[in-house]
């Protein structure tokens, strides 16, 4: 019974300190998964120790074998952020709808498709070929450094006004093109771990079993969905929409980590799925309150996995500053040239506005973590390349909308009632 109580004050700490740091990081301008993140490196075991560190309850159920208690804790850990990992990305999925990938048409297709390839390659070859690191290793930093985070993006430029101008949609429609590619290229990676080797017939195998999973769930799903319908009103159970759409994010998440594939991938194709129901926007709404009560377990708790003892040996500083340039890099030179023949201003906008990696490089960074195919090192420097280009492009992106015809526009609508954009 009292190793109960020391993991549910464990829980309490870590909700109270996700909410708290939310708050602040809220109200001076920056995303709450930033303060989120840093919350858990501070009330984690390499720094204040409140959460993660066995308690004497928790010792005595192990026998008082303290590192047998102590692995029992990174189990439930795990077991909580996993499931909080899953919901955030059947939401970003549920978000997320074929049609509005179909009709932004091939300027984002191919801002997508570069700035897909030219991280993950930059990434890849830092670790693999110059820094000699295992190839496993290599593929996972360039996978975490490849997808844009559609919710950071998708909140700048709705608090700037202007979501509706040309680069918005674009930045938009490629950060949704790229997150798709991102989790099957995670898919191959992920199974390229699971089986320990790397041949082109394992490459062949679990590319097409992502593939073949994203399409039939991302396009035969959608659209039996969106001319079939979930019809609902024939459920007489209470909640009937959570109940559906819990159920169909398990299934497909159990599905296709039954396949060698992450689960957070089956998770995002349900959401895309659900996003066709005509009832999507009753299943959203259901579901927003398990949102917001599990995705800040897993962003705390990948904090506080974070040992920033690390950041004091020079060499670690040195490559997360390296890794971080990189994916910078990566997205500006290769969004922004994909943007050639709009204009300066367009280059910069849409090259910027798909640098922030937000929650979907930090999943990737924990799975290979959780996985054992990636160093405690080398997951902290992924998460410092997260926080970094999340907190850096918020105020670029401002500086780059200023004097533009559409930031007057917003400004003139946000004077009058009648024009005032709703807050996300």
């Amino acid at each position: 019974m009292s190793e109960l109580i020391g993991i549910l004050f464990d829980l309490f700490l870590i909700y109270l300190f996700a909410k708290l740091a939310a708050e602040i990081f809220e109200r001076i301008g920056q995303p709450a998964v930033i303060g989120e993140l840093l919350a858990g490196a501070i009330i984690g075991p390499y720094a204040l120790g409140w959460i993660g560190v066995p308690d004497a309850g928790l010792l005595a159920a192990f026998h008082g074998d303290a590192k047998a208690a102590e692995e029992g804790m990174k189990l439930s850990y795990h077991l909580i952020a996993e499931v909080g990992a899953i919901v955030l990305l059947f939401f970003v999925g549920i978000e997320t709808r074929v049609r509005d990938i179909a009709a932004v048409g091939g300027r984002a297709t191919l801002v997508a498709c570069v700035g897909v390839v030219v991280p993950f390659i930059l990434g890849y070859l830092l670790m693999g070929p110059v820094l000699g690191r295992d190839q496993i290793e290599a593929l996972f930093l360039g996978t975490a450094m490849v997808a844009t985070s559609v919710g950071i993006t998708a909140r700048v430029l709705r608090d700037l006004g202007v979501i509706s101008s040309m680069e918005s949609r674009i930045i938009l429609g490629a950060a949704v093109i790229d997150d798709i590619l991102g989790m099957v290229l995670l898919g191959i990676v992920s199974g390229l771990a699971t089986a320990g080797s790397i041949s082109l017939m394992d490459v062949a195998m679990v590319a097409g079993q992502a593939l073949a999973f994203t399409a039939l769930a991302g396009l035969v799903g959608t659209r039996l969905m969106a001319k079939h319908g979930l019809h609902l009103n024939r459920l007489r159970m209470q909640g009937a929409p959570l109940a559906v759409s819990l159920l169909v994010m398990l299934g497909l998440a159990s599905l296709a980590a039954a396949i060698g594939l992450a689960a957070i991938i089956g998770a995002f194709l349900a959401g895309m799925i659900l996003a066709e129901a005509r009832e999507h926007f009753e299943l959203e709404h259901k579901t927003l309150p398990i949102y917001q009560f599990l995705v800040p377990f897993f962003f705390v708790l990948t904090g506080s996995q974070v040992n920033w003892q690390l950041f004091l040996d020079p060499a670690i500083i040195g490559l997360a500053s390296t890794v971080t340039a990189l994916a910078i890099a990566g997205k500006v030179i290769g969004c922004g040239l994909s943007m050639a023949g709009t204009g300066w201003r367009s280059i910069a906008i849409v090259g910027v506005g798909m640098v922030p990696r937000g929650e979907v490089g930090l999943i990737i960074a924990s799975l290979g973590l959780s996985l054992g195919v990636i160093h405690a090192e080398v997951f902290g420097v992924v998460v410092m390349m997260s926080v970094v280009t999340t907190v850096i492009v918020p105020p670029i992106l401002r500086a780059l909308y200023m004097g533009s015809p559409e930031t007057e526009i917003s400004a003139e609508d946000r004077r009058s009632p009648a024009g005032r954009l709703p807050d996300l």
